[in-house]
Formats: C-alpha cells, structure tokens, sequence
C-alpha cells in the first residue's frame, strides 16, 4: 500500500499511542488510539456504549472518570503534548486550547449562577482581556449561537431556559476563548429534532467559521451523516474502522460497523430493527483474537487467534487498491482530512481517502450489500383502550400547559407523542404516570379513574402502570447497586424473593443487554446508556400493563435501542403490553409505534395511524419536523411542503 503525503500544515489535534487503564496495572479501557483531526475538520466517534468513546473525549483534555487513568500515549494540540504538561499548564489549556461541551448541560451548569455571570467566569478563569473587554465577548459568544445577549437574558437562571438553549449556553461557554479543538460528547441527546437541526448547524457553522477541529461523541448514525467529514468506529476500546463519512456509509469494510448501520431506523420505512447478539464486553473481559469476533456474523476459527492491524482496505469490490494521491478537493468540503496509516497518524488533503479497519475478511464484508428487512404493515383497527384520556388540562402553578387533550392507548399497541421542547409531551406522560398533579380532565385505566398523585393509587395501578425516566443520571439511586436497583420492585410489589429475585435480575439484565458483571456495581460506574437499560430493566421487573416511556432510547446507541425496541415488540406479542411512547425520533416512531400524536404548544395538530401521519401530514408544524429529521432535509414532505 503507497502511503498518503505528509501535509505541510500540522494538525489541530493529533492523538497517538492513547492508553487509559483502569487502576494501576488493571485492564485497558482503550488503547491503540491514534487519529488527527485537522482545521475546521468534524470527526465523529461512534460506537455502543461502554466502548471508549467518552473515555477517549475526557482524554483529549488529559483527564479520565474516577478509577481510570491515562497509561500511555500523547494528545498533542498544535504540536505540543498536553498528557506530558504539568498539572498547573493543563489546566491553563482546558478551555483555552482545548474546549468540552458535556452531554447533559443541566447538570454540568450551575443551577444558582445566572448566565452571564458563569460565561463571564470562563474569561475570569483565564484573565481573558479587560473587564469591559470580557462583558463584550459574553455578549458576542451568545449572538454566535443565536441567543439573546441583553440584559434580561444575562440575569436568567439555568431552569428559565429550555433544553436547546441550554445547550447553546455550553457551546457558547466553549467557544468563549475560541479554542483550537473542539470536545462534544452527545451534545443533541434528548433534544427534539428542531433544536437538534439548529444545535448541529451552530456547531457546524462556528467550526468552519473559526477553524476548529471537532471530535463528536455520538451514538447517532443520522447525525453524524449530515454533520461529519469522517467517521471513527470504537468498539472494546479500539478505533475498528476510521475514514471519510461517505464512504463508511456506503460500504462498511468492518462487520461491527455494518451491523449498526442496519441498526439504524428509516422515517422512510418501518424497518425490522436488529440489534447485535450478546453484548460489548467489559475491560478485562475481552475476547483473544479480534474483540468483535464472538459477535460477528463473518467470524471464522482464526478470527479467535490473532487481533488484526489497523490497515486500509481495497477501494469498492473490484480489487483496486484505495487510492492515495492528490485527487483533488477533498469530498467532504473545504477542510483537509485525515487519516492513519498503521500506528502512525498522517494528513493529507485529498478527498480520496483509504478507509482503515480491523478485519482480515474486510474484502469479503464489502462486497456484500446492506440489507435491510422491512416490518409487515400493521392492521388499522382500533383495539379496546386500556388508557383513556379525556379533556386533560394540565399546569405549573399559574402558567398553563395543556389544553384539553384527548388520547387513547389499545391493548398490545404503542402510541407515539411526537412534538419540540415545550410541547407538553413530558407533562402529559407524568400527568398519566401520577408524577404531576396539577391536571384537570379524566385519565382511566381499564375503566379505572386514576387519581392525580401516584401515592393516592392502588399498588395494584403503581404495579400495572410503570414509567421510565428520560434522564438515567436522575432516575438511578447513587448509593445502591445494579442488583439492588432492580431487585427491590420485586420485592415490593411480591412477585421474587431470595434466589428466586436473583435470577430474575440477571434475566432482565440479560434482555436490556447488560453484562452480569455490573450486578455488583453503582450507577456513577456505567455509562448512560448502560444506566437508562438499568431504569428500562427495573420498569419491566414489575410486569407492567401499560409502560411509559420519556425519551427513553435518547441515551442508547442504534443497537442497543434495536435490542430495546425488538423487546418492547416482544412484549407486546407475548403479553399484551402496551405502550405510551413520547419520542423525537420520528424514524423510531416509523419502527416502532402504531399511531402517533404530534404535539405543539400543548394541543394535539395531528393524529392517527404512523403510516399516514409519517407520509402524508397535514399539519405544516408536523411537516417542518419532517423536514428537520437527519437524512429528510432534502425530500419532499406532505403535499404543502
């Protein structure tokens, strides 16, 4: 294989060797990691849960989570390391060098400090310019990611803002001193498609604006297809395939990266979801040979053996080699981009890029197509409701949120609630979960009225009528374990005790794809998505009637929600379950839900069958959610689109 050119421009971050361990001596969490990422350039890692991801974000601003440290390696920022600075240097070069935006900025924002005042603290921190000097960049910072910069605004607290203005606030807190790389570790999860498409052209546009390059944590395929120039692939704490966007997308080289592509739900069609047998393994017990191969549909005896090299494999499926002279601009846009060759991470500034992966049958995996399996249609008949919502009028003290709403869940069916932030869809599901009490209106199960406050029910309805949290950082009690978390509503509502409950526990582990090994674990060990399975497996462990679910497949990667979501229909088969599913993933609604109601401003524009809805909405609001789906920008949408 000929060796792409060495640029002569350096790259804004260039990560080589990157090892981080858990303890001293103890397992990797990742390690072989070497990328480069250029001006102006988007690298997306991808990957399930528990792969490295986050791990790799955190060690781009030399430092790990509690129990894990970095063991080799160098993360270099304009040529200079910042693993081998002093304490006191890196500190000096978070923020300024290199910026963070967390994935849940309601938590990672002080709830007592006005706006303007923690902006301002960020150029305090670092003695950016003069005081007048730092009053006028929070201003400027704000108007960059299309916020207001006047007083009022300045002086509002966190909980006054929505989720997507909270969001903005983070990123405009990274951009305040104009760093050279940019970390955005899941920055859209649980924002509705609306705020996801103005969050994402925010990013894009301030990283092309200003020249800095981009490392985004995300377990979004749709949106790393619209946002990226190029894809790096984790799984087991190894980069399994690396290279531009376009070309991952169109023909995975690597089995792992294939299998989460077929993962990915349509808004087009209502595919069968499949997610990957087994599960990622955990440090310290991976697999010998390539970490994947237990996994993998293509795997034979040597895959067990050896652990292949990160190497490029040949361009299409007629044997040629990938190309690696200057072909010219580069496809992804006007930014270089780079790759890696071996252990070595070189530039260059050709659109024509070798992708890099680990699989010694990578000819074999591209010459086959994707395939996706389209579910068969469902029947239009309205089965006998199990939820009634009749005239459901609902507030925060004076302030009012819904306004007369009608809804009806079926036995054995799942109703989708679509809608933006500030829609009422969060109100409406803890109005009927029992969790707000500030409603007027009739909500019955079965015939049965259900009194506002979950604590005035029967144990009879809190055990039939179960709900799952958006929020797994919240849901999950910190001082108890994994076990203990969903052992406990099988004791309190009698159906397990003693070994009986154990087995239980390991069962439902089992089904939302988590390893017996965090049995013995406490949340702030997990990821989120390995804490919102936790929360799905406590819900499910009362045998519920009716489930409740806010946004719950928000922090989980495309395959783990494939898993979730062919569970939630196994249910539905098997015993009758039904579902409220509040969402703002239209594709998931397509694949998983029966009727949908899509809410604004806290009345009902549209309703019925998802077919319809999805491919004939009448409503302009619904149309315009359509149009800011990832992968539906540029179809047409609806007969008035």
């Amino acid at each position: 294989m000929s060796t792409p050119t060495r640029s002569t421009n350096a790259p804004s971050c260039s990560v080589s060797g990157l090892r981080v361990v858990l303890g001293r001596g103890g397992p990797d969490v990742v390690d072989d990691i070497a990328f480069d990422v250029a001006e102006g350039e988007i690298l997306a890692l991808v990957g399930e849960s528990g792969s490295g991801k986050t791990t790799i974000a955190t060690a781009l601003l030399a430092h790990t989570r509690r129990g894990a440290r970095i063991d080799a390696g160098t993360v270099r920022l304009d040529g200079r390391d910042l693993l081998a600075a002093p304490p006191r240097e890196a500190r000096g070069r978070r923020g300024s060098e290199v910026a963070y935006v967390p994935q849940d900025p309601a938590a990672s924002l002080n709830p007592v400090m006005r706006i303007g005042r923690q902006i301002r603290e960020v150029l305090d921190v670092h003695h950016a310019g003069t005081p007048a000097e730092r009053d006028a960049r929070v201003r400027e910072v704000l108007a960059e990611v299309a916020l207001p910069g006047d007083d009022a605004f300045l002086r509002r607290y966190p909980h006054q803002l929505s989720g997507g203005q909270l969001q903005r606030v983070a990123i405009a807190m990274a951009f305040t001193l104009r760093p050279r790389v940019l970390v955005l570790d899941e920055p859209t999860t649980g924002l509705d498609v609306t705020t996801q498409a103005h969050v994402l052209a925010t990013v894009r546009e301030l990283c092309a604006r200003h020249s800095v390059a981009a490392v985004y944590v995300t377990h979004d395929l749709a949106v790393v297809g619209e946002l990226a120039h190029r894809v790096a692939v984790m799984y087991a704490g190894r980069i399994v395939e690396i290279g531009p966007r376009e070309r991952i997308f169109a023909a995975p080289a690597h089995p792992y990266t294939r299998a989460l592509l077929v993962a990915v739900p349509s808004v087009t069609e209502p595919r069968v979801l499949e997610g990957i047998p087994g599960s990622a393994p955990s440090p310290g017990r991976r697999p010998s040979g390539c970490r994947f191969h237990d996994r993998c549909a293509f795997a034979e005896a040597e895959c067990a053996e050896h652990e292949p090299e990160l190497t490029a494999v040949r361009s299409g499926t007629s044997g040629a080699p990938d190309r690696t002279d200057d072909a010219g601009p580069a496809a992804t846009g006007d930014v270089p981009v780079l790759t890696a060759t071996g252990e070595v991470p070189v530039l260059t500034a050709t659109g024509d890029l070798p992708v890099l992966m680990r699989c010694r049958r990578a000819d074999h995996v591209r010459a086959q197509p994707l395939e996706f399996t389209v579910a068969a249609p469902v029947g239009t008949g309205r089965p006998e409701p199990v939820l009634t919502v009749r005239g459901l009028t609902a507030r925060y003290g004076n302030r009012p949120i819904l306004h007369g709403i009608d809804v009806e869940v079926g036995r054995n069916e799942c109703v989708a609630v679509v809608g933006q932030s500030g829609s009422g869809k969060s109100t409406l599901s803890r109005a009927i979960g029992g969790l707000h009490e500030e409603w007027n209106g009739t909500v019955s199960f079965q015939g049965t009225p259900l009194p506002p406050g979950a604590r005035s029910r029967s144990r009879e309805l809190r055990k039939a009528v179960q709900y799952v949290f958006q929020n797994p950082y919240l849901a999950l009690n910190p001082r108890m374990t994994v076990g203990r978390i969903v052992r406990r509503p099988l004791e309190l509502f009698g159906l397990a005790r003693g070994a009986d409950a154990t087995r239980r526990v390991h069962e439902l582990l089992g089904q939302v794809m988590l390893s017996p090994a965090v049995y013995d674990l406490r949340p702030d060990r997990l990821s989120g998505g390995e804490r919102q399975r936790v929360a799905i497996a406590r819900a499910l462990a009362c045998e519920p009637e009716l489930l409740i679910c806010d946004e719950v497949t928000s922090a989980l990667d495309v395959s783990v929600q494939a898993a979730i979501v062919s569970l939630l229909e196994e249910l539905r088969a098997s015993r009758g379950l039904s579902m409220l599913f509040v969402t703002h993933n239209l594709a998931l609604v397509r694949s998983l839900a029966t009727r949908v109601a899509v809410l604004s401003d806290g009345l009902i524009v549209e309703e019925g069958p998802t077919a319809d809805v999805l491919d004939r909405p009448s409503a302009a609001y619904t149309q315009q959610l359509l149009r800011d789906t990832p992968g539906r920008a540029d179809e047409p949408v609806g007969e008035g689109a």
